[in-house]
């Protein structure tokens, strides 16, 4: 499987709109979005090659008049993206979310956050190489970079991962083909 067709709403986690909107409010239990949002992220795949690197380029933005968030994100130009819709769940009482992607294939997971670290896991919706789950973290590391890790599980057994340390980059694009 190559690494970037699982990519977990942490990844992109990362993505969004101009900084003027993200001022607004956010539901208290999405407040711990807020350094993320308006913010352009751009990572280089921790497996990728010198000489042919994986890019992923990912959006953060507060939607629905801040009770979700939205991350847009597009790996190496557009040969692959997704988006995400991050909300609270009044009934479940806990932060779930639904990632839909250019490759036929959706997720739908829970997070957390405890001490500015995004735990997520989701279950893969449609065919994804046979990965049945995805387990991620994201963080806002000391340096202002964004660390994304992930684990695919194919049956509840491991089955590689990714990790990308992403910078902003107010001029990166999330671009769709």
């Amino acid at each position: 499987m190559k690494s970037f067709l699982v990519i977990p709403f942490a990844s992109f986690l990362a993505v969004f709109v101009s900084c003027a909107a993200e001022t607004g409010p956010l539901i208290e239990a999405l407040e711990p979005f807020r350094p993320y949002l308006g913010k352009t992220w751009r990572g280089q795949f921790k497996s990728s090659k010198p000489d042919k690197p994986t890019i992923d380029v990912a959006r953060w933005e507060r939607a629905l008049n801040g009770k979700a968030v939205r991350v847009l994100h597009s790996v190496n130009d557009g040969s692959y993206g997704g988006e995400s819709i991050v909300r609270w769940d009044g009934e479940s009482k806990q932060i779930t979310y639904h990632y839909y992607t250019t490759a036929g294939f959706m997720t739908s997971g829970t997070m957390s956050v405890t001490n500015g670290r995004i735990v997520a896991l989701e279950k893969v919706i449609g065919s994804a190489n046979g990965v049945t789950e995805v387990r991620s973290t994201t963080e806002l590391l000391p340096d202002g970079t964004m660390l994304s890790k992930a684990e695919y599980l194919k049956d509840g057994q491991p089955s590689g991962g990714r990790e990308v340390r992403y910078t902003e980059d107010a001029k990166a694009e999330v671009k769709f083909k």
